[in-house]
């Protein structure tokens, strides 16, 4: 039986947009009866070559400089957790090093033509960006130790043993700092987003447990009241910031499809005050000498989300009907929560504050989402014709 080849053609526009030229390496992959065409990108061969180098070396040059550090000292036993401990050696060293890689990493692929996403963040937003992978390193560093530290309670190990954890906990910190510098997009960002301000609050919560947060409201954790209250308020400015370098750099994008749009020069606006209004919450806490101020701007902050949701019909290109039903739902779900609560008197006012919390910001995200989506898309889809030719 004679097998038949075929030759895929592409639009020049399709071409374009991926910057596409005659040795671009092409890859055929056929996924569940579709046949998938993949551009081969240097960025994404992560852990090959000389990428390696950088992590791996690092990791031990650390490894060895705290096994010095450890005999400067005179120790000759480290303990897993607690003062002057591994875990503490890990999170210092390996939130700074990881940073420095990924900064690194992050302002050498700028020169890269077929990352986008660093070509159109300006420097402006660099240290936000960089700060918040650092900010859930230490999350996830300072989590991780205290759950070491608490299935194995009171360990100890002789420093060479401690250098040799410590170097293994840097490599992975290192490899994981690198990969999310060379894939970093929109779609991480946004999740470092939600990481940022979910573990903020979840953190907040927790520490102020025994204060009993819940039976005030959820400013209290921002109050001089409550443990580390600065902590809460730093995370909703941190977010705030993100969410605004995230913002830049959607609509930055979505200006090579859409040049002369007002209705997405309103949508920034909108979305870069909404930003900036979440950062003030944080900058005047419910305190008694910036109560009133406090008030203020969580109360321009529901109506920020509100004239999103009903503008976002004429702002957002290319709509769905099906994320106009879920916006709508979100504004009649808010607004059914303010009258139960400011009238009715149902809802605590900690009850009030979290739900609309959860709603407002989980419809924000699915916002941006959308956004990002238009840029995916930014080329129409196209029909490609295939030809039959002469199998060799």
């Amino acid at each position: 039986m004679k097998k038949q080849a075929f030759q895929l053609k592409l639009p020049p526009d399709v071409s374009e947009q991926l910057k596409l030229d005659q040795d671009t390496p092409v890859k055929l992959v056929v996924k569940r009866d579709r046949l998938v065409v993949q551009f081969s990108e240097p960025r994404l061969q992560i852990f090959q070559g000389r990428v390696l180098v950088w992590p791996l070396a690092l990791a031990l040059l650390s490894a060895i400089g705290y096994f010095i550090y450890c005999m400067s000292q005179g120790l000759h036993a480290v303990q897993l957790v607690g003062e002057n401990s591994l875990a503490t050696g890990i999170i210092v060293i390996g939130t700074v090093v990881g940073t420095l890689l990924f900064a690194g990493f992050f302002i050498r692929d700028r020169n890269n033509p077929r990352n986008h996403f660093t070509q159109n963040i300006y420097w402006r937003n660099f240290p936000v960006i960089v700060l918040s992978f650092a900010l859930i390193v230490v999350l996830l560093l300072s989590g991780s130790m205290w759950l070491l530290g608490t299935l194995f309670k009171g360990a100890i190990f002789d420093i060479f043993t401690a250098s040799v954890i410590f170097m293994v906990f840097s490599v992975v910190v290192n490899l994981v700092m690198v990969y999310f510098a060379l894939m970093v997009d929109a779609g991480v960002l946004t999740t470092v987003l939600t990481l940022v301000i979910i573990s903020g609050v979840v953190i907040a919560m927790a520490v102020n447990n025994q204060r009993y947060w819940w039976q005030h409201n959820l400013s209290f954790l921002g109050t001089s009241n409550a443990s580390s209250g600065w902590q809460f308020n730093a995370t909703l400015i941190f977010a705030a910031l993100l969410m605004i370098a995230l913002i830049d750099y959607l609509f930055v994008s979505l200006h090579e499809f859409f040049p002369k749009s007002r209705q997405l020069w309103i949508l920034r606006i909108l979305l870069t005050l909404t930003a900036v209004d979440l950062g003030l919450v944080g900058v005047f806490p419910n305190n008694v000498s910036s109560h009133a101020l406090h008030d203020q701007v969580a109360t321009f902050l529901v109506y920020l989300i509100m004239a999103l949701i009903v503008g976002v019909r004429w702002l957002l290109p290319q709509v769905t009907q099906e994320f106009l039903y879920l916006s709508y739902g979100v504004g009649a779900a808010l607004f059914v929560a303010e009258i139960l609560f400011r009238w009715v008197g149902y809802f605590s006012l900690t009850a009030f504050e979290m739900m609309a919390f959860v709603l407002a910001f989980g419809w924000l995200l699915m916002l941006l989402d959308r956004i990002e989506n238009l840029i995916n898309t930014g080329t129409a889809a196209k029909i490609v014709q295939t030809k039959e030719i002469e199998a060799h």
